[in-house]
């Protein structure tokens, strides 16, 4: 399996704990998953759609892999991103991160999370009752540091 993918197929979190763990000297092991929620901005959701330009989504995620990487050396990271359609409640991200110990697990999948909402071009298209809006993807340049400096610090926060 890979550790990074952008698929229509249901995310399997359990498939990329494996990944991430197989091996030694990981003792920890964070993950997150980013569900499809029924409401947002007091509206109710019915459903969403996400889009990707699908090459440059996977060697973004790449590169907040190896950004993890040397930011916690030795972290295992992988990640998947769902794109198409899906209905409340579905994974849309799922995240593993594995290290020796629990803190720089931990600060590498919040790490992942915040960058992929900062720079990797996949746009999320709501539909709700009455209507349909595109939510604003990402916002910062793969190479701005600035941003990087951000995702660390939330991640450590």
């Amino acid at each position: 399996m890979n550790p990074i993918a952008v698929t229509s197929h249901v995310l399997d979190l359990d498939s990329l704990i494996r990944l991430v763990s197989t091996g030694g000297g990981h003792g920890a092991v964070a993950t997150f998953i980013g569900v499809v929620r029924d409401n947002n901005l007091n509206r109710r959701v019915t459903h969403l759609e996400y889009e990707a330009y699908e090459p440059m989504a996977v060697k973004t995620l790449e590169q907040i892999c190896r950004e993890a990487d040397r930011e916690w050396p030795g972290i295992r990271a992988a990640v998947h991103h769902r794109i198409g359609r899906l209905a409340i409640g579905e994974a849309s991200i799922v995240i593993a991160a594995a290290s020796a110990h629990r803190a720089d697990a931990f600060a590498a999948c919040r790490y992942v999370i915040e960058r992929v909402k900062q720079i990797v071009p996949i746009w999320k298209h709501e539909f709700f009752e009455g209507g349909e809006v595109w939510i604003e993807g990402a916002t910062a340049k793969p190479d701005d540091e600035a941003a990087r400096r951000e995702a660390v610090r939330r991640a450590c926060a």
